[in-house]
């Protein structure tokens, strides 16, 4: 049974802006997560990505921070009080976005912290005081060293997208932050997947947690339509454009393992006419913000993105996700091809498979529980690629029978005759070169006439730059 966000009994500016963001039916998550946050109760919520996580834990941690609600312009009287950490700098920013709108009615503060960007303007936000602190874990961390913030009062702790945190290496900075909290907190723990790992650190943080699953842990959503192709590494960028020309679409994300693969396919893309930009962990935070604007403002067709991207990004009406590289870790598939068919709309998801993939899909079908169909795709003759996405250099040419093929590598030219005169050894004249002009004006005198030995030679005459000046009389 379907419930509305009127039967949870909103405080009057809660309720207004949850109405003003047309929101009206809670989603499963919402529904089950929002009465036991209310009451104080720790919670650890698997759902899948796309269905209202960040609401339900923003929308009852405002609900009881209003209690703390003042006009003061002191900092002191706005200390924070809800800690929220995530991941990426783009899944923060986000969520902040979000719990600002939920709380433009109320008095409540909040902020974002991120790396990547200077940290002044955020000093200065937190000097002011905030009840709601929304940030990733090391660049926390960095405003703690230097006290730019204190976390002896908190209340909440949310940790959304655990899993990742772990994956990337956050474990010791989560266990870090959490010893300068209090030990009495209400501490909720959100994610599309959980893991071993995940539980026990639930089990180390939480205390008597009420689970809340409205999925099968690790499941897809039923709404996104899922195709797997095998298709050659060389074929990879003709596949991806003929499947976007095909079914006319828009906009897509399309998923890389790699930084420089990512960069790669962007400028190759870009070369073929589509409007793409890239999104990974090297470009600056200016940068990819920018880049994910341009994607949510339909300035760009495609995305090309590492799994930078891959966690908690909300942007609506993305009809198509491509895995252009199987990922490494198979949780990472559910959390890609959960960029489209989010809240409930329809989505394509789209997988090529390499000869080398095999391992990587059968980790997949462990995680979601069933086999998946690797299905055939003809590649249209005439849109063949001219070579690989990144070597530009390869021809193809039209064999019988329609079919393309790459051209045989051009023979070197013949050398051209070589002039036998070159290959002769070196012979010396038979006639001695006539002397200079110069020396050929003068006629050379004698030993005799000159008085001198006849054993002694005449010294060769060497042309001269400049004249000899004349002496220059001492007298």
């Amino acid at each position: 049974m379907t419930q509305s966000f009127s039967e949870l009994n909103l405080a009057p500016a809660l309720a207004k802006a949850v109405a003003g963001m047309g929101y009206e039916t809670m989603t499963p998550i919402q529904a089950q997560a929002i009465p036991q946050v209310l009451t104080g109760r720790d919670v650890m919520g698997a759902a899948q990505t796309g269905t209202g996580k960040t609401a339900a834990f923003s929308l009852p941690l405002l609900q009881r921070l209003l209690k703390h609600e003042n006009v003061s312009t002191s900092p002191a009287r706005h200390p924070v009080r809800a800690l929220v950490l995530l991941p990426t700098r783009e899944l923060a920013d986000q969520v902040a976005e979000q719990v600002k709108l939920y709380a433009q009615y109320t008095q409540l503060r909040s902020t974002v912290v991120f790396g990547g960007v200077d940290m002044k303007p955020q000093t200065a936000e937190l000097k002011k005081g905030v009840e709601v602190l929304v940030a990733t874990p090391g660049r926390l961390l960095d405003h703690i060293e230097a006290k730019n913030c204190v976390l002896n009062q908190v209340e909440y702790v949310v940790l959304d997208e655990a899993d990742r945190m772990l994956d990337i290496g956050f474990l010791p900075d989560l266990q870090r932050i959490l010893s300068y909290l209090p030990k009495q907190r209400t501490t909720l723990l959100f994610s599309a997947t959980f893991s071993p790992e995940i539980k026990r650190l639930a089990n180390s943080y939480l205390q008597d947690p009420i689970t809340v699953e409205v999925a099968r842990s690790n499941a897809t959503a039923s709404t996104v339509e899922q195709h797997f192709y095998r298709v050659d590494d060389d074929d990879k960028r003709a596949t991806l454009r003929q499947i976007v020309r095909e079914r006319g679409i828009k906009q897509a994300f399309v998923f890389v393992n790699s930084k420089l693969g990512c960069a790669r396919l962007a400028r190759s893309l870009e070369r073929d006419g589509l409007n793409t930009a890239a999104l990974h962990g090297d470009k600056s935070q200016d940068e990819r913000l920018k880049a994910l604007d341009a994607f949510k403002q339909g300035n760009v067709d495609l995305l090309v993105c590492t799994d930078v991207a891959a966690r908690g990004l909300d942007i609506k009406d993305v009809p198509a996700v491509f895995n252009f590289d199987i990922p490494f870790n198979a949780e990472d598939y559910v959390h890609r091809i959960g960029r489209t068919g989010r809240a409930g709309a329809s989505g394509l998801a789209v997988s090529f498979v390499g000869g080398r993939d095999a391992r990587l899909v059968g980790d997949i079908e462990k995680l979601v529980g069933r086999k998946l169909e690797i299905e055939a795709l003809e590649l249209e003759p005439d849109r063949r690629p001219a070579g690989r996405f990144n070597d530009g250099q390869r021809a193809w040419q039209r064999e019988e029978g329609g079919r393309e093929a790459r051209s045989p590598r051009p023979q070197p030219a013949p050398r051209a005759p070589v002039d036998p005169f070159f290959d002769k050894p070196y012979e010396a004249p038979e006639t001695r070169e006539a002397p200079p002009a110069w020396e050929a004006q003068q006629q050379p005198r004698s030993n005799a006439a000159r008085g001198t030995s006849p054993n002694i030679k005449t010294r060769r005459k060497v042309p001269a730059l400049f004249k000899a000046s004349a002496p220059v009389d001492s007298n």
